[in-house]
């Protein structure tokens, strides 16, 4: 009793001196003790407050790092107390620390610990939030530098892969503070997923993953830490599957610029200067967008005839009147002075027909990868069917791949559709596509047909094909376009008979 008195004494002694002396005087007692308790502990400590300065205005970088450091390092399991939140348009659970709790840390064989502290202001309801960052005084100069690199690296990163991405398109307003309107990107694309071929698809990650971790190579050359691509190839190619599988690999937002809302060269340096880092810029095909080789090809085409001089007036005349971005405008977009307004970003142009496209716009350093996309060879016709069908192997993958090699190859859409609407019955799917690969090899128009009734009625007929298989061109009126096609489908009858003969045994085999 007689210690808990004195105790209550000294507690009672103390409120007195404080009451009696001056808040100054009680300041300077504070920092005294405060100094010889530092000059005596092993330890130094740093806070990192929410802002910068006493406004409240400027956010600290360094605080919002530490916030998403300690998300990524799992901090369930070295503190006793989270706080978690989970946004609206986000399925991802977030946590921070719970004020005034503590998370433990090593590095280089040092043990660090951080303390999310939250003060409540006086007479007001705002709070003033710091980490305190405790770490050995001994040590302190030599860890303290790369310690806080790794944090800000390590939160950049989680802040990039964690985060919602957005889709973008420009709304006609470029000029004003906001020409972006944007909804959530979840395109399920990647390169898992994606149609193409192995070495391709290699290279593609490999180049991404390089540009991705290339900053300081790309600082130290004196170049713009942007990247270009063109993607050309038939409709159905798988185009805009492979910007969306890109997006999601990189964990990018995505930019698709519409050309034809876009008024002038300046609305086109807005538009760049509000798009963000990390981010991809799509222009689907830039060679219909708008006619930036108008004035080009007029000049060029000068000595032709008279209704091709016209032709080329009327064009010229519809460009000016549609949209005034002129080809300068385009290419400065790309790789004038303005394209280093901010850093890792991909370009990426897509066209149906390279060779319409203006060269100044696909030349090297503009469109640094040239991806060339068509028909599915054997092995993305394997991705598409353990995709739709849950296959990884069938017995007729063997005549598929001799259709292949014999010129019967379609593009991904175009067995994805037929996948699709056979997806029940695998056996069916895989017969229907080597039926419209059979019609490829004969000539038949399938691209023309494609989604349409006539290849309706000639996927669930495949013995219409084997009549057609058997007919002789000798039939066809002398000089039409059937008849040519029928020759020179004509040559692979002993392939294609072989080959219903080959699905025949194999039906037989499986009892259908």
């Amino acid at each position: 009793m007689d210690i808990l008195s004195q105790i209550w004494s000294f507690l009672g002694l103390l409120t007195v001196v404080q009451n009696v002396l001056p808040t100054q005087l009680l300041s300077l007692f504070h920092s005294f003790y405060e100094s010889i308790q530092d000059f005596f502990s092993p330890y130094s400590y740093f806070e990192i407050p929410e802002f910068n300065g006493y406004c409240g205005v400027d956010v600290n970088d360094l605080y919002r790092h530490v916030n998403l450091y300690l998300n990524s390092i799992n901090s369930s399991s070295t503190c006793r107390r989270l706080t978690l939140s989970r946004s609206k348009s986000s399925n991802r659970i977030s946590y921070t620390v719970a004020p005034n709790q503590m998370v433990h840390d090593a590095f280089r064989g040092h043990h660090l610990t951080w303390t999310h502290q939250v003060d409540n202001v006086q007479d007001s309801v705002e709070e003033k939030r710091s980490f305190t960052l405790k770490l050995p005084k001994r040590h302190r100069l030599e860890l303290l530098p790369p310690y806080l690199e790794q944090v800000t690296a390590r939160a950049e990163e989680f802040e990039r892969v964690s985060r919602e991405r957005r889709l973008f398109t420009n709304n006609g307003h470029g000029s004003y503070e906001s020409g972006w309107s944007s909804v959530p990107f979840r395109h399920p694309s990647t390169f898992e997923t994606l149609a193409l071929e192995p070495d391709l698809k290699t290279q593609l990650m490999d180049d991404l993953t390089a540009f991705s971790q290339g900053k300081e190579f790309y600082h130290k050359i004196g170049r713009a830490w942007k990247r270009g691509y063109l993607l050309y190839g038939p409709p159905g190619s798988g185009k805009s599957s492979l910007i969306a599988a890109m997006a999601n690999f990189l964990c990018y937002d995505v930019y698709d610029l519409e050309l034809s809302k876009v008024s002038d060269n300046s609305e086109l340096r807005a538009l760049l200067i509000q798009t963000t880092n990390r981010s991809i810029i799509v222009i689907e095909d830039i060679d219909c967008s708008i006619n930036l080789t108008g004035d080009r090809m007029a000049k060029m085409r000068s000595n032709q005839t008279m209704h091709k001089k016209n032709r080329n007036v009327m064009m010229s005349d519809s460009t000016e009147d549609n949209g005034r971005v002129t080809l300068s405008g385009l290419l400065n977009f790309t790789d004038g002075l303005w394209s280093c307004c901010g850093e890792e970003k991909v370009i990426v142009f897509t066209t149906n027909h390279k060779d319409n496209v203006d060269p100044a716009l696909v030349r090297c350093g503009r469109m640094d990868m040239h991806v060339s996309l068509g028909t599915c060879g054997m092995h993305a016709f394997k991705v598409l069917v353990k995709n739709y069908l849950g296959l990884d192997s069938h017995v007729l993958f063997d005549v598929v791949e001799s259709c292949i090699r014999s010129g019967g190859t379609l593009t991904p859409a175009h067995i994805g559709e037929i996948l699709l609407r056979n997806r029940r019955d695998a056996d069916v799917a895989v017969k229907s596509v080597l039926t419209a690969m059979q019609a490829k090899i004969l000539g038949a128009d399938v691209d023309a047909t494609e989604g349409g009734h006539e290849y309706d009625d000639m996927a669930r007929t495949p013995e219409s094909i084997g009549r057609r298989l058997m007919e002789s061109p000798d039939h066809w009126p002398e000089g039409s376009p059937e008849k040519k096609k029928k020759k020179e489908g004509y040559k692979n009858v002993k392939f294609l008979v072989r080959l219903r003969s080959l699905t025949k045994s194999d039906s037989g085999r499986r009892g259908v």
